[in-house]
């Protein structure tokens, strides 16, 4: 089995269009909720989002190709872009059937879908762009990535809810330690930003509806939390075999070591009570790693801010980490950058990355109100430096989807 290291970063987030800005951001507690500006929101009881901000993909790509794409893709691209470029990766005709691509999401080009239903019903048949299909598919961001840069190797996309960017990480750590691949381009992705999905996630009150207080409506593990923050974004690694990343002389961030996934069997939307699901995920991702409980010293929370999420993660961690749960350093993302959905563990995991290598535990901000169901160390409002070894990366998905991945420093 090949060691499988980290040696590429990219990231669109609300609070950063690059890894680097969304890195110093997301330790500094800048909040990325506001009102939506994407389209009227009045309408709307929730109108606020964690949308993403002066991105232009035709500083990614040219302008033909973004305007046959998606938003999710133009991410992909983007963010894949941003770490094959950090990885100081060359992708040749010599290489490139030798690199591969996962990259992951919630739902694809729902926006494309919506525009043009409305062309179909609203206008003709003939309206409707004849790009649909190929913007609208899951698939179409993993492609769009590997047909921008010359990728020929294998090219997969998995939809997996709110796991979608963890389940692209572990799933491209097995084709790796099979030696499949000496390279994937791994990550998750998502732009639903349209009424039709804010209003969905409302009706099923998930969402918060602090309107007038955009800035704190993103509260995880919060006494005073009342759902989620809608948003968008993209997150990807560059992960290698490690005789290739040391053949090629690449700077080497860290280790992917295991992953674990599971499903609870249980509800389309709700996680399984006491978390049972993601303890399972979690203690076979520390298994397939090699490492015991009292090893971990940080994990990357999925942390929705939702009353039940919050609850049922922090006791599977007490359940998987038992008394070691309360030395574990735990933070949420999602309190500055809201829920990205399929992008939201491939984020997530560029968190854990950096941690790693920065020495620092990015906060959980908003968190003024301890919930006593909710107890552990959810490092509240401050980053901490700290010396991080091994972290964690959750993401659990509706429909009973959850995955854990884990990365160690590399020595």
């Amino acid at each position: 089995m090949h060691r499988v290291v980290v040696t590429g970063l990219g990231a669109i987030t609300p609070i950063g269009n690059s890894a680097p800005t969304f890195w110093e951001n997301l330790v500094n507690g800048v909040n990325g909720v506001t009102r939506i500006t994407a389209f009227d929101p009045e309408p709307l009881e929730v109108q606020i989002a964690a949308e993403v901000k002066g991105f232009d993909p035709k500083e990614h790509m040219d302008f033909k190709a973004a305007r046959r794409m998606d938003r999710f893709s133009q991410f992909a691209v983007a963010t894949a872009g941003e770490a094959i470029n950090d990885a100081g990766l060359e992708i040749t005709e010599d290489n490139a059937e030798n690199i591969g691509v996962m990259f992951n999401t919630g739902g694809g080009g729902i926006p494309t879908l919506t525009r043009e239903v409305l062309n179909y019903h609203q206008k003709s048949p003939s309206r409707v762009s004849p790009f649909f299909i190929p913007m609208f598919a899951s698939n179409m961001a993993a492609c769009q990535v590997s047909i921008r840069f010359g990728i020929l190797g294998p090219v997969q996309a998995s939809v997996a809810a709110c796991a979608a960017g963890n389940q692209a990480f572990v799933d491209s750590l097995r084709m790796l330690q099979l030696g499949e691949v000496d390279v994937m381009i791994s990550g998750g992705t998502e732009a639903a930003m349209d009424p039709v999905s804010v209003a969905a996630f409302g009706n099923m009150g998930a969402l918060s509806k602090r309107n007038d207080d955009p800035a704190h409506a993103s509260r995880p593990f919060d006494r005073d939390r009342d759902g989620f923050v809608f948003g968008e974004g993209a997150g990807a690694l560059v992960l290698e075999t490690e005789e290739h990343a040391k053949k090629r002389g690449a700077r080497i961030y860290c280790e992917l070591v295991g992953g674990g996934v599971t499903g609870d069997a249980f509800h389309i939307s709700a996680p399984l009570p006491g978390g049972a699901g993601a303890a399972r995920a979690m203690s076979m991702a520390l298994k397939n790693s090699g490492l015991n409980p009292e090893d971990m010293d940080y994990i990357s929370a999925h942390g929705t801010s939702t009353p039940l999420n919050d609850v049922s993660e922090t006791e599977a961690i007490k359940t998987v980490f038992g008394d070691h749960a309360y030395k574990l350093q735990v933070s949420s993302p999602k309190s500055m950058i809201g829920h990205l959905v399929g992008a939201a563990g491939a984020v997530g995991g560029v968190a854990s990355v950096l941690a790693i290598k920065h020495g620092v535990i990015p906060p959980t901000i908003n968190h003024d109100e301890p919930d006593p169901e909710c107890d552990l160390d959810y490092v509240p409002n401050t980053a901490r430096e700290a010396k991080v070894r091994i972290s964690m990366a959750n993401a659990f998905g509706f429909g009973g989807q959850n995955v854990a991945a884990v990365f160690k420093e590399y020595v």
